[in-house]
């Protein structure tokens, strides 16, 4: 288990790092081992980390692409992260570690939004494209990590657990949402798309 936090806000020019430095501390729980994050212009990632793969300093997150276009954020594991390595070094893809997230990072890489087909595991991650200033996020099939997000007006923010969205946004309502609530009630769980806050999917 590790935890994720991000925002892209296309209305500045500047991410300030306490924003992202405070969405780490507050997924502490969720990666005791590490923290790491990583600004720039209208973007910003945050990582808390548990160490199972690699545990060198190689595996650290936020991690950038060897060319430096691309920086990715991932909570979770990819299972069949050594076979997709094998298949990226066969085309020429050369590696710093041995994690599951620099395979996911190479496997986007080679194959854009395509490489999800591939992945067999549960994991959310979010891709900066530092070239083209886009974000491409994703979960496992069934949802078993978690992604939440507030989206308005050119602002994105997401995170493994609400409590690091308000991190980065403190002036955001917390006010619940009825519709999730009842569903809570019927249900015995919030179904996606809805969380228990209004403006938190």
């Amino acid at each position: 288990m590790c935890g994720i936090a991000g925002v892209v806000d296309y209305r500045t020019r500047a991410i300030s790092p306490d924003p992202m430095r405070r969405a780490a501390d507050s997924l502490f729980k969720r990666g005791p081992d590490d923290a790491g994050f990583w600004t720039e212009h209208c973007a910003g990632l945050a990582h808390r980390r548990l160490a199972i793969l690699d545990t060198s300093e190689a595996g650290r997150q936020p991690m950038l692409s060897r060319d430096g276009r691309y920086v990715i954020v991932l909570n979770g594991e990819i299972y069949n992260f050594r076979e997709l390595r094998h298949q990226l070094e066969g085309q020429g893809t050369c590696w710093r570690s041995t994690s599951d997230t620099e395979v996911v990072l190479a496997a986007y890489e080679k194959w854009g939004v395509s490489c999800l087909s591939r992945f067999r595991g549960m994991f959310a991650f979010a891709i900066w494209d530092r070239n083209e200033k886009v974000l491409f996020a994703a979960r496992d099939r069934m949802g078993i990590k978690p992604f939440y997000y507030h989206h308005l007006n050119g602002y994105f923010a997401f995170a493994s657990r609400p409590r690091a969205i308000f991190k980065i946004h403190p002036r955001m309502s917390r006010e619940m949402d009825p519709q999730a609530l009842r569903l809570y009630l019927e249900c015995g769980y919030i179904p996606s798309p809805y969380a228990i806050h209004r403006e938190i999917r």
